[in-house]
């Protein structure tokens, strides 16, 4: 296959894919069934799990436009593989926007999806598409691109907003709307619950369980019944119960979309018919009604006529009301080109709930419908859902690399038993079957479900803290978290926002500030009236509802809204407007009584997040002219402003508050020519309203920090994980409360990047602007002692300094100056002003310097970076955290803590268990390969009993050990294919092997051993004090086992697997202690007693039912003593060595400190001791001169040795320029 042959499916989008395309080979396909039918089957369940292969092997190459089959291939990191089949249909067209004026449809049953071929009554030859569905999207063939395309929508058409209004606000025919559903399909988010025979196909296919079902086979042909019926038993309750969360995460899937999957609405069939259809057959370009009394959003449409409120708490989280207004029609803004994203002011999304409408004189409220199906903004969420991205950690792939190591083991084995059983002449059914046993023994079967296991504790132990999880494997990623992004405004601090006080300007200065806006100097000032009118609040079942930053400055004004009535609406022209007056309490005096303060609001721009304001036309009561009055972010209005307005101490009197914490709105307004109509402004742009205003002065809210953000964050930075704050809001408001909540120290340096777009032959530039808090410096000089001692010695090295940027900057330097931007993100610590977009591009650029990322938001316009982190958690339990893989009922990020704690815990967890479960393999795995070099092999009743009554007993109460309540500052190891938990789990098996050899040799050197018959009595050989009758045994015992080596090695790796599972069940400083984890603790000393009583004591009847032999009393106390000096060698290797030594070691390595430059003054004897393991182990390792394995580590050693980094204050960096 040449790379010419390779084309590219939704490029630079997040699901690109290569595409190569395939026909049917007959040849290929009979060799195929031909290996299918030598290998029983396993061919087909290879060609299964690789599809890749299964396309190649039966399938010839060809070209897209005439293949069958399709094999594509993802882009990114994981690289997966699909195959998709190619359909054919007919169609009157070739693309779903093609006009059908002289192409009628035929007649037929009404059910344009079902049917495939169109051509009865046709006036002209139908079109051939060939079209595949993959991930609930269909791609049709485009010839002119010669490749495969996605029809998204109206948008697909590149139309300006005065088209749609133009050429699609009249609606399709019947025959249109056919047309166009052949290709969008119906318009339903489809949730298709699979069967429950589906599911268990697909999951008893699982690699996994075929392999149990191979060592169930082979055990039952060994007559090893019981514990083959036991693996059964235990694998039909792992799938029940992957099968039960499967199906129920489908089932909540599917009740989420349901609202809207299926209701009756109003179509605009031409310019005055209309129709009732089911939501289902709604395809672009169809015009709905809207109904007064609202609906839920079958599909997401662009309002054409009227407006509405709606609640978009579903894709946004936030459950604030939204005004929606219809498209520009005409004026500047009708020219643009209609997009979903920079036009949602006036579009409603599909899942949304419309509250009531808007219409005026009996015109009905219109929608065109843009997008249906999975190419709604919802269904696009579901998809993402359905069809996740794999879960990229380093822990899962280390884990297979691990398992195939032990395959490799199993495969020496596999030959060994061979090799031995030939030259002993062994029957040949017997060499098979025992040769293919070694492997079972090897590769765990009870793996998978031990390892569930710890994430399934976490998971419960979060639950009872509040937080939910509906991705448990996320739960390891949390204990590698070194980076956690916070949202500001309800995550940091309060939600809601209080009056501080206003600042009016008059007369080109600022007047001095006013803590109240409703004293009756300024009731009917311009100022006051711009805070009542300039919002986009309305009335819901008579409460006001709308932007909690609306709520508090109208309600700060004192006055009263009233909206008309559905009858006025009806009635009237849009001249009837909502209107807010002042209440009687400010109008004194027998003169204002006739003279009532009354605004109505004839026009609304709703804020934009883009253009960072909002505005309105209004007119007084008895006024002869129209104002408009317009609100924002301060630099905004200021510049939209006439310069002598805007007071020369602007900028200093915004920083002063900003610095304070406080956010700050600016106000404006401007007096429009009194020859103005009310139709005149309804077809005024934006642009030409928004200019030449007077500047009012400025509104000052304050947000409160969180009681609980101070005490977290700190928490956070002496666990040495770095903070962000991600924010929308002011940029020296946010550089502000990251100083008071803890994220910059008073006595740090915040470099704000500035920057300028490139303009005539100048590039663009930035400029480094220091800014110094001096005064908080000597304020807090003794938190600043108390911050540098904690910091220990990462203190000595670490930069003071912080960057700031703004989404502006953000946006210019990834697209000017991509060198800059790791070095920047790499102090980075304050980011405003930045769009949903960008939270997640930041999250992915962070991300790509190999941190671990965590996000904590409140479900408001953070569910991209949410789901984009390796670990989203959301204070909003509203529907948007469907995105999230954590929630957190309690809303402060309290939460973060708590679940890194448990990440942790999980994560250690996992790396035991998995030790453990790798040494249970090895252990076994040692004493069949001894016992086979006599021709003998462990009992089914003893494998039942180790694997039973030991390993999941164990297994499964080692798991349950509960988080450490701090979080240290060493960091979880996140590889198993690393050298200090090789070294451990080598160094547990060269001693099991040592000490069983030794057993296994010793027991042979005993003056009473000899070739055990049914007749040996070594016990009353060796003492006649012991009257025992278990010697009697079957005669017609062929395997051979029991024998004095086979009951030595039982009880030698029955006490090994004790030994190991303690060793290896790790506490502090991740986890509590294990005598604190009273079920392993109950457990592992039951199983010991119960092991030292048959040693010692033993008991006819168990040793009969473990088939065991008898042997001398002073044999028995020799084994205590092996398996006690095992245990204590077994400790002192894994503590002593491999914990002090290379633990610390790794965990300084993580920390990315470097230590060999000579060791600091001052040490005592004991930190010089502890000093010389890691020493001499780095030099064992060649790790001293070992550059850090992550990029941000490996770029902080490259920059301390920067002089030109930072930047100097007021320096300033062009494009293009070295760095």
């Amino acid at each position: 296959m040449t790379t010419r042959e390779v084309k590219v499916l939704n490029r630079g989008l997040e699901d690109e894919m290569e595409v190569w395309g395939y026909r049917p080979c007959l040849w290929k396909a009979l060799l195929v069934g031909v290996g299918a039918m030598c290998s029983g089957g396993l061919l087909l369940l290879l060609l299964y799990w690789l599809p890749e292969w299964g396309v190649k092997g039966t399938c010839t190459h060809t070209s897209l436009r005439d293949a069958h089959t399709l094999l594509l291939r993802t882009t990114d990191e994981f690289r997966q593989w699909f195959r998709a089949r190619v359909h054919v249909m007919s169609a009157p067209g070739a693309e779903p926007f093609h006009r059908l004026d002289q192409d009628p449809l035929p007649s037929g049953d009404g059910h344009p999806v079902t049917r495939e071929h169109h051509g009865k009554g046709s006036h002209t030859r139908p079109a051939q598409i060939h079209y595949f569905t993959l991930h609930s999207t269909r791609y049709f063939w485009n010839d002119s691109l010669h490749n495969f395309e996605v029809h998204t929508g109206l948008e697909d058409l590149g139309v300006s907003c005065s088209r749609i209004h133009s050429e699609h606000s009249g609606g399709l025919s019947r025959r249109q709307q056919e047309y166009r559903a052949l290709f969008f399909g119906e318009n339903e988010i489809s949730v298709r619950v699979p069967s429950l025979l589906k599911l268990l196909v697909k999951e008893v296919l699982n690699p996994f369980y075929v392999f149990q079902l191979f060592s169930v086979a082979l055990w039952s042909a060994e007559d090893y019944y019981y514990y083959a019926t036991a693996i059964v038993i235990m694998s039909a309750i792992s799938i029940a119960t992957s099968l039960y969360t499967i199906k129920k995460q489908y089932v909540m899937l599917q009740d989420m979309v349901a609202a809207h999957s299926v209701q009756r609405v109003c179509v605009c069939r031409g310019n005055s018919e209309v129709e009732h259809a089911l939501s289902t057959d709604l395809v672009p370009g169809d015009v709905i009604v809207l109904p007064a009394n609202g609906m839920v959003m079958p599909c997401d449409a662009a309002l054409v006529q009227g407006s509405c409120i709606v609640n978009e708490s579903m894709l946004t989280g936030e459950s604030v009301p939204v005004t929606k207004t219809s498209l520009p029609s005409s004026g500047g803004g009708s020219a643009d080109r209609y997009h979903l994203e920079e036009h949602k002011r006036h579009t409603l999304f599909c899942g949304t709930q419309v509250i009531q409408t808007r219409f005026y004189a009996g015109e009905p409220v219109k929608a065109v419908v843009v997008r249906t199906g999975f190419s709604t903004e919802k269904g696009q969420l579901v998809r993402s859902i359905l069809h996740p991205k794999p879960t990229d950690f380093r822990l899962y792939r280390d884990a297979s690399l691990f398992l195939l190591c032990l395959v490799g083991v199993a495969g020496i084995g596999f030959i060994y038993t061979i090799v031995l059983s030939v030259m002993n002449q062994v029957p040949a059914k017997t060499i098979i079957i025992e040769s293919l046993d070694i492997v079972t023994i090897t590769v765990p079967p009870a793996l998978p479900a031990a390892m569930t296991a710890g994430i399934v504790y976490a998971q419960r132990r979060l639950k009872r803290v509040g937080i939910f999880c509906i991705s448990p494997q996320r739960i390891n990623m949390c204990g590698q978290l070194d980076l956690f992004c916070f949202d500001k405004t309800g995550t940091l601090t309060e939600d809601g926002l209080d009056l501080w006080g206003v600042h009016r300007a008059e007369d080109g200065s600022f007047s001095p500030p006013e803590r109240s806006a409703a004293n009756t100097s300024m009731a009917d000032s311009a100022f006051t009236s711009c805070m009542a009118a300039c919002h986009s609040l309305t009335r819901i079942q008579g409460e006001l509802s709308g932007d909690p930053l609306d709520l508090k400055m109208f309600g700060a004004t004192g006055w009263v809204l009233e909206e008309p009535t559905e009858e006025e609406t009806a009635l009237h022209n849009p001249l009837t407007p909502t209107v807010v007056r002042a209440p009687p309490a400010n109008q004194n005096g027998p003169e204002t009584e006739n003279t009532v303060c009354e605004v109505g609001v004839l026009r609304q721009f709703p804020f934009s997040s883009a253009l960072q304001r909002m505005s309105v036309v209004v007119r007084r009561l008895g006024g002869k002219h129209m104002e408009a009055y317009m609100k924002g972010a301060p630099e905004v209005v200021a510049g939209l402003c006439r310069r002598h307005t805007v007071p020369q101490s602007f900028a200093e009197t915004l920083e002063t508050y900003t610095r304070q914490g406080f956010r700050v709105i600016a106000l404006g307004c401007r007096q429009l020519d009194s020859r103005l109509s009310w139709h005149k402004v309804q077809s005024l742009s934006r642009d030409l309203i928004e200019e030449k205003m007077d500047f009012l002065g400025l509104v000052i809210m304050q947000n409160k920090i969180k009681e609980e953000t101070w005490g977290v964050l700190c928490e956070l930075r002496r666990a040495k994980i770095r903070t962000l704050m991600v924010t929308g809001d002011h940029m020296l408001t946010a550089i502000s409360v990251a100083r008071d909540c803890g994220m910059i120290r008073p006595h740090e340096t915040v470099i704000i990047a500035d920057v300028a777009l490139p303009k005539d032959s100048r590039p663009a530039s930035v400029t480094w602007r220091h800014m110094e808090n001096p005064a908080g410096a000597a304020k807090d000089a003794q938190t600043v002692e108390i911050n540098v001692e904690e910091e220990d010695h990462d203190s000595r090295v670490a930069p003071r300094y912080h960057f700031a940027l703004s989404g502006a900057a953000f946006a210019v330097i990834t697209q000017h100056f991509p060198q800059l931007v790791q070095k920047l993100l790499l102090r980075a610590t304050v980011l405003a002003r930045m769009s949903p977009e960008q939270k997640t591009q930041l999250v992915e650029l962070l991300q790509g310097l190999h941190y671990t990322v965590g996000m904590c938001g409140d479900g408001a316009n953070d569910c991209g970076a949410l789901k984009r982190a390796h670990s989203g958690i959301s204070l909003s339990e509203l529907e948007a955290s469907v995105a999230s893989p954590f929630t957190s009922s309690t809303p402060n990020i309290s939460c973060v803590p708590d679940l890194i704690r448990e990440g942790r815990a999980a994560l250690i967890t996992s790396f035991c268990v998995f030790k453990f479960m790798a040494l249970y393999s090895i252990i076994q795995y040692l004493s069949v390969i001894l016992l086979y070099s006599i021709l003998s092999n462990l009992g089914d009743f003893q494998f039942l009993f180790i694997d039973m009554a030991i390993i999941l007993i164990i297994a499964f109460t080692m798991s349950l050990n509960p988080a450490w309540k701090e979080l240290s500052r060493r960091r979880p190891p996140s590889s198993l294919i690393s050298g200090p938990l090789l070294c451990s789990v080598l160094t547990q098996i060269l001693t099991c092997l040592g000490f069983q050899v030794l057993a296994f040799v010793l027991v042979r050197q005993q003056s009473w051993y000899e070739t055990w018959t049914p007749q040996s009595d070594a016990c009353n050989a060796s003492s006649a004090r012991i009257p025992y009758s278990s010697n009697a045994t079957d005669p017609h015992q062929h395997k051979n086992i029991r024998n004095y080596e086979n009951t030595s090695l039982f009880y030698v790796s029955s006490f090994q697997y004790l030994a190991v599972a303690v060793v290896f069940s790790k506490g502090k400083p991740f986890r509590q202690p294990s005598y604190k984890n009273w079920p392993f603790t109950l457990s592992c000393t039951g199983l010991f007693a119960f092991l030292l009583f048959i040693m010692l004591h033993p008991v006819p009847a168990i040793d009969r039912f473990l088939e065991m032999v008898c042997v001398p009393h002073a044999w028995r106390v020799t084994l205590v003593v092996i398996v006690m000096v095992n245990a204590a060698v077994c400790f002192v290797m894994e503590m002593l060595i491999l914990h002090v030594g290379l633990g610390r070691l790794m965990f300084r390595d993580r920390s990315g400190g470097d230590h060999s430059r000579g060791p600091p003054s001052g040490d005592t004897p004991q930190e010089a001791n502890d000093r010389w393991g890691p020493s001499l182990l780095s030099r064992l390792f060649c790790r001293r001169k070992r550059p850090p394995r992550l990029s941000y580590m490996h770029l902080a050693l490259e920059l301390q040795d920067h002089a030109q980094w930072p930047p100097g204050a007021s320096a300033v960096t062009y494009a293009g320029d070295p760095l």
